[in-house]
This record gives C-alpha cells, structure tokens and sequence, in this order.
C-alpha cells in the first residue's frame, strides 16, 4: 500500500495534534489539581540543553503548518513564539489545524519532485519535496511532539500510549 505525500502527513499531524491537545488539557487540570504553578510546567525540560514544553509544541505546530505550507507552495500563517499558558499553546494548535483543514491533497500531491529551498535563521536548507517530508517535517514533528508528552510524563502527568495515539494501539 501506498500513500500520497497528503495522506501521509495532514491526516495524520491533525489527529496527533488534537491528540496533543487532549494531553495539554490534562496537564492543565493536574496542575490545578496538585497546585503546580501552570509557568513550573510549561517551563519543564528534559534536559538542560534541551527547549522546554512550550517551545516542544510551538515547535510540532510550526513543523506542521509552515511543511505544509512549503509542500503546497504557499505562505504558512505566521504565528508569534509567545504563549505563556497552557490555554494560549491549545489556542495555537487550533489555529494550526484550522491551517491545515484549509489543505486539499490536490494542494500537496503532485509536488514530489519539485525543489524546496528555504532559510531557518543562519541555516539554508534545499530539498525534493518528498525527501522534505519524508526526512524533516515527519521525523521533526513527531520528535517534539514525543518530547512535549515525554517532559509532561516526567512531572508526573498519568498519561500512556492510549492518550499520546489518541485512543488507538
């Protein structure tokens, strides 16, 4: 079985963000529930060197929407790095997946072969747009996606396998 370059991503990112969702409005609740200050949590890293939970999900939803955007060659909506509670990063990934509902497949299929070229601050990156999905924007997604619920699980958040898959195992 095969999957086109839409079928591979934007179902897929719309469900675990919404599954992520799900996950940060625990977060939110067990912090109002042991009195963990909201700031302690969304602070939270894994490591030093590593972002925290906050930049963790900017991150997946930017990884989302601007690879989709690239993929359909159009301006991804620009979204400003400054939520601070937990209601501002749900608000967030809301507005990414309201992005990507806007996305048909004729939008992204087709673009397998076509160049990608684009800057993250000092870095230039150049890509096929498959190889892009397929080696930044998949791999890239799902490991800050992975590394939000991994910090939350780490402070203590009763969260499994059924939350971070939404239900499915």
């Amino acid at each position: 079985m095969s999957f086109s370059m839409y079928q591979a991503s934007v179902p897929q990112f719309k469900k675990m963000l919404m599954n992520l969702s799900e996950i940060l409005r625990k977060a939110e609740a067990y912090g109002s529930l042991k009195k963990v200050d909201e700031k302690c949590l969304l602070d939270s890293r894994l490591f030093v060197d590593m972002f925290p939970l906050t930049k963790q999900v900017q991150i997946a939803c930017d990884q989302a929407k601007n690879g989709m955007a690239r993929l359909a060659g159009i301006e991804p909506p620009r979204m400003e790095d400054r939520e601070t509670t937990f209601s501002q990063l749900l608000e967030r990934i809301t507005k990414t997946v309201e992005f990507l509902d806007t996305l048909k497949p004729e939008h992204i299929d087709g673009s397998e072969k076509r160049e990608i070229k684009f800057s993250i601050g000092e870095w230039k990156f150049e890509f096929i747009c498959d190889q892009y999905l397929s080696t930044w924007i998949i791999p890239n997604f799902y490991f800050h996606l992975t590394t939000a619920y991994n910090i939350l699980r780490h402070n203590g958040l009763e969260i499994g396998k059924a939350d971070y898959l939404g239900g499915q195992q």
